[in-house]
């Protein structure tokens, strides 16, 4: 499916409705280049989750876990792993295949561990199309 978005504020939108629907051990995977709206969306995810505190993108943390939604939302941001090793460090084991939904950012960096069953969204800007449009395709493996 390919969906386009004009503002942010869609882009959101977008996730808040992939949130709505998301279903414990689904895994996304989250590609688009640095400043593309991967955060927004993120956030909209959140919503749709029913989690109301904020969303940062978990950097330099790798993960953030956010649990008072009606599910676990698990955000991974793996741009800055080294080694696939790290992902053993943090247990990633218990994300992937536990009682929540995972989105991972930069997933094609720990390809390697990924699951087969996931669902790659990726958000691409066309700057020709004005400033704030977003291409959003959403594929499932």
């Amino acid at each position: 499916m390919i969906y386009e978005t004009w503002q942010a504020q869609e882009t959101k939108e977008l996730g808040r409705k992939i949130g709505a629907s998301a279903k414990p051990g689904e895994i996304f995977l989250l590609n688009g280049d640095l400043g593309v709206g991967k955060t927004v969306f993120v956030q909209g995810v959140a919503l749709g989750l029913g989690i109301e505190g904020p969303i940062n993108s978990p950097t330099f943390t790798i993960l953030q876990v956010y649990e008072d939604g009606r599910i676990p939302f698990y955000h991974f941001d793996v741009y800055r792993i080294a080694d696939v090793d790290e992902m053993d460090e943090i247990g990633y084991e218990d994300y992937f295949y536990g009682n929540g939904v995972c989105f991972i950012e930069w997933a094609e960096l720990i390809e390697e561990i990924l699951p087969k069953d996931c669902i790659s969204i990726t958000i691409e800007k066309q700057l020709e199309k004005g400033f704030d449009y977003r291409k959003i395709t959403i594929e499932e493996s």
